[in-house]
């Protein structure tokens, strides 16, 4: 029905047109003629509006004009009716010539004829478009007195693009009083009639000349992406100050399909004010390195791990392995591949790393050319208090893929790390600084066609299960308080995405053979973040003042966690890469056959659930390892 209907709007805007062209000629004949077109032969006229008005409906068709919507009539539009305009214009004439030598009509009706012809097209569909636009706007209007009144920041295209939206939704629910350049080139001028007031600075100075009209903002909007993270926590204090909201736009090809005109609104995350520059990323480079091949990655199912086979799949892999030890996770992970990429051949393993008869039979099956290996127990208190549990995933389960790696001729493995193995006060960290040494002992151990033993070391992830950021949005949904652990901790964050797009770019730089054998590939962090910080940006975009409508608690360092991390040990010299996101640090030797015995001695405690002998034989294998808790007193005071 909807179809019929198209055809026919589509049939009555050809016609249309065609009767246009017909009516063209003579109108124009006579505005350049006048009375005096008694002239020429009525017989003549008619014969040279029924041309005209053939060849028009012969061009018109396979021009698109009736592709269009007349309603979103644009400057596309005009360029294909000038297209549609020009063509007939210069057939007629040319036939007119060719038939007559031009006789009885003026040699400027030609041109005369196209202006009257795009007139008589172009000015209907705009028109209408005026009409249903300003129906919509007077819509808008009268609805959107009780709209919640906002201010915009950035005057770009997504500005212009979101009132233009909000126009035209009847009843809508934001009603837009001005807008703020990042710069101060456009102030004073207008975005469709809504003034740019200013800049961020003069925000005090806007929100008070607003209030006097009635119009105080009650939420400020970021249109404009990618804004510095520093304005954004900038704009967040003066948006709190004046009792308003915050939230950001979309970008605009993130936009969700089949919702018409509306635009969503989303609250600003964690992410927009601690971000950083984008890392430049030679994609060829991650493109090659993983099409067509492979890929086995351990703990799919993690934060990490599954990151990882989702940007891995992208690529185009051969075969996907993904392995993970809970059931769960591991549906989860394998069913959202399935959807993103249905092409790939996928192998989902419940098996542990733990087990080495299990990994072989996953090994033996796939054959993996490449082995991501991001399985590992990560949470530092519950180690802390299982530590022969942390020792059989961290270090068994790591030496077991990094054995198998070896026996079934994988090209590369890569050992996800964390920045909690340096100088590690927890007997998580020191768990994988072992299995750091084992995989660097090996690597530079091989053969110069064997494995590539490659590891990359990075801090926390924003999200990840365990870490701070969906443990303070559980307590801000339930009312606070927000417990932080102490005033002075500090953290390394970055977003899963980019963490895990620099572990891929740094396999590929890991790859080359001027890569120092053993060397750690560290990813560039950026500053460290004070946890009390985010805490209260936390609160802040929650609606809510800290302190205030939400407090916040301070309940001291939990066994093993340091005030601050580090990302390199002092023994580890430093030397760039071709990528300004991602350094090497420089191997620290170990004696591979002496860490051997000592990883056996480990694993056999292990095994026998003998948690404080695994923590001796930890502080034996990692003499920087210190199990007790830092004294914070002197940091306190």
């Amino acid at each position: 029905m909807r179809a019929k209907i198209r055809l026919s709007r589509a049939n009555i805007a050809y016609a249309h047109d065609i009767f246009m062209a017909a009516v063209s000629l003579p109108l124009s004949l006579w505005l350049r003629m006048g009375p005096s077109i008694e002239t020429v032969p009525t017989d003549f006229i008619l014969q040279s509006t029924a041309l005209f008005a053939v060849i028009a409906a012969a061009v018109f068709l396979p021009m698109g004009l009736y592709k269009g919507i007349w309603r979103y009539a644009s400057m596309n539009d005009l360029i294909q009716i000038t297209k549609a305009v020009t063509l007939p214009v210069l057939f007629f004439s040319l036939i007119l010539f060719l038939v007559s030598r031009g006789q009885f009509l003026p040699r400027s009706l030609p041109v005369i004829n196209w202006f009257v012809l795009m007139a008589l097209l172009g000015g209907p569909r705009f028109i209408y478009r005026l009409i249903k636009d300003r129906h919509f706007e007077l819509a808008a209007d009268a609805g959107s007195a009780s709209g919640i009144p906002v201010l915009l920041m950035g005057a770009g295209d997504e500005a212009e693009t979101f009132i233009r939206a909000i126009r035209r939704q009847p009843g809508a629910t934001y009603r837009i009083v001005g807008v703020l350049d990042e710069k101060g080139r456009r102030v004073g001028r207008q975005i469709r009639d809504v003034p740019v007031l200013g800049t961020p600075d003069d925000l005090d100075t806007v929100v008070q000349q607003l209030a006097q009209h009635g119009e105080r903002p009650q939420r400020l909007i970021v249109t404009k992406p990618g804004l510095d993270p520093a304005l954004m926590r900038k704009l967040l204090d003066l948006a709190e100050t004046h009792g308003m909201t915050m939230a950001r736009l979309p970008r605009l090809t993130a936009f969700q399909a089949g919702l018409g005109d509306e635009i969503e609104v989303k609250p600003i995350a964690v992410e927009d004010l601690l971000g950083r520059p984008q890392a430049v990323l030679d994609r060829p480079a991650m493109q090659s390195l993983i099409a067509g091949r492979r890929v086995l990655i351990t703990g799919a199912g993690g934060t990490i791990g599954g990151e990882l086979a989702r940007q891995i799949a992208a690529l185009g892999p051969a075969d996907l392995a993904l392995v993970d030890s809970s059931e769960f996770n591991l549906y989860s992970i394998d069913l959202e591949i399935a959807e993103l990429a249905p092409d790939i051949t996928r192998h989902a393993h419940l098996a542990d790393v733990r087990n080495p008869t299990a990994m072989a039979s996953i090994f033996a099956e796939l054959k993996p050319e490449l082995v991501f290996h991001a399985a590992a127990l990560k949470h530092v208190p519950i180690v802390e208090n299982h530590v022969a549990e942390g020792v059989q995933t961290n270090i068994a389960g790591s030496r077991n893929v990094a054995d198998l790696c070896r026996e079934y001729g994988t090209r590369i493995m890569v050992l996800i790390s964390t920045d909690k193995a340096v100088n590690p006060s927890s007997a998580m960290g020191a768990t994988k600084r072992v299995a750091e040494s084992y995989c660097q002992a090996l690597d530079r151990a091989r053969a110069s066609d064997g494995c590539r033993f490659l590891t990359v070391r990075f801090g926390n992830v924003l999200g990840s299960t365990g870490s701070v950021v969906p443990l303070f949005k559980r307590q801000l949904a339930a009312g606070g308080p927000v417990t932080v652990t102490h005033p002075d901790i500090t953290r390394y964050f970055m977003t899963t995405r980019e963490a895990v797009e620099l572990v891929l770019q740094a396999s590929t730089l890991g790859t080359s053979k001027n890569t120092a054998a053993g060397g750690i590939m560290v990813l560039d962090m950026g500053e460290p973040v004070k946890i009390l910080d985010l805490a209260e940006q936390m609160i802040r975009l929650a609606g809510k003042r800290p302190y205030e409508d939400i407090d916040i608690e301070f309940v001291g360092l939990r066994s093993g966690e340091k005030l601050y991390e580090e990302l390199f040990h002092d023994a580890e010299s430093l030397s760039p890469t071709n990528n300004a996101a991602i350094r090497l640090a420089t191997p620290r030797v170990a004696d591979r056959e002496v860490l051997v015995r000592a990883i056996d001695e480990i694993c056999a405690a292990a095994r026998d659930n003998n948690n404080e002998s695994c923590r001796n034989l930890l502080t034996n294998l990692v003499p920087e390892f210190h199990s007790d808790a830092p004294d914070t007193s002197a940091a306190s005071a």
